[in-house]
């Protein structure tokens, strides 16, 4: 058996050279991180579970006409992706106050927002992922103003979409951190939504109680981060009401 080549690894995902030219394996580890990795923990099973839910989310947004890398899962933990030229950009759509936004403007958390909020942050862990305008994207060139308005029109699609969903199973979409790319389609080129749509990439409240079901259980040091990620696949279907064994893991539905 050849050794799969290692293409990059990040904090929470590791991506492989694909079977075909121009696709990738996407891996997704059980790590957490915080705080621009400051923070490092491993949770067992947590990468299972946002494979999981991200497949979902993918492709249920693939059924209403939103174009993204994902093509199928290869196993518990990893996904077959197209290829795809990564724009430095983290996009993040807000609904409700929440983060840094609550500390940069004197906020209260869980005020919910006049309209959702879509802000741009430049990749770069070296420098914290700095907030830049469109200004900024104009000037370097990251990219141009018809892809920055399809995508912005398509993150408040996605938000659109995403906030139904969830609200449908008794939850509350936050806020969320999502990436595009670019394919070429023979001599089309167009952009696609990357990356991963999950609990490490959302902030997902309980309607009912207010309770946390992200990430945020393990920057703020709440605990029960899994606990909170297996019942927002639970909720989603993704998973079923069968207590595993201890050690045995989630138990994913398909």
């Amino acid at each position: 058996m050849s050794k799969r080549v290692r293409l990059y690894e990040g904090k929470a995902k590791i991506l492989y050279e694909g079977p075909e030219p121009g696709t990738l394996v996407q891996h997704f580890k059980d790590d957490a991180t915080a705080f621009n990795a400051e923070k490092h923990e491993v949770f067992e099973g947590k990468g299972v579970l946002n494979h999981r839910i991200s497949e979902y989310i993918f492709q249920r947004l693939g059924e209403i006409g939103i174009p993204t890398h994902f093509i199928k899962s290869l196993n518990m933990r990893e996904q077959l992706v197209r290829e795809a030229e990564i724009i430095p950009i983290e996009f993040v759509v807000r609904n409700v106050a929440a983060g840094s936004l609550v500390k940069r403007l004197g906020l209260n958390e869980g005020d919910a927002l006049p309209r959702p909020l879509v802000e741009f942050y430049y990749k770069d862990d070296a420098l914290g992922d700095p907030m830049i305008s469109e200004d900024h994207i104009a000037v370097f060139g990251w990219a141009g103003p018809q892809e920055m308005d399809e995508i912005v029109a398509m993150s408040l699609r996605i938000n659109d979409f995403m906030t139904g969903l969830f609200q449908g199973v008794g939850i509350r979409l936050v806020d969320f951190k999502i990436e595009f790319g670019r394919i070429w389609d023979g001599e089309t080129q167009r952009i696609v939504l990357a990356d991963e749509i999950s609990p490490d990439s959302c902030r997902l409240w309980d309607i009912a109680s207010g309770e946390k079901l992200d990430k945020d259980r393990f920057r703020q040091n709440l605990g029960g981060m899994i606990d909170a990620y297996q019942d927002v696949a639970r909720r989603l279907g993704l998973l079923s009401d069968a207590t595993p064994e201890k050690g045995d893991g989630p138990k994913l539905v398909k």
